[in-house]
């Protein structure tokens, strides 16, 4: 599982959030997703954590909390969908 940490504040770094959630057990990964364009963090992050039971702590206490000025979301991160367009080029269509 992989956890969705929204409402960031954009002065966070990976250490930041490593250090809030090693509170609820061992960090695997960290990941602040930046802006292609200016280099600037997008304000929400994904950290994956080595147990379920670790990552269910974790959503749950610090889901609503304040941190660095600002009320984080914090919830189980949703499979990424395919978003890139192009409509049908190169695909098989059935009529």
């Amino acid at each position: 599982m992989t956890i969705y940490v929204g409402n960031l504040s954009y002065q966070a770094t990976e250490a930041d959030l490593r250090a809030v959630f090693a509170d609820y057990g061992e960090v695997k990964r960290v990941v602040l997703p930046t802006d292609k364009e200016t280099g600037r963090m997008r304000g929400f992050a994904f950290v994956e954590m080595n147990e379920d039971a670790q990552e269910d702590a974790a959503i749950t206490e610090l889901d609503g909390a304040e941190w660095m000025g600002r009320q984080l979301r914090v919830n189980k991160a949703k499979p990424r969908e395919d978003n890139r367009r192009g409509g049908s080029w190169g695909k098989q269509q059935d009529f």
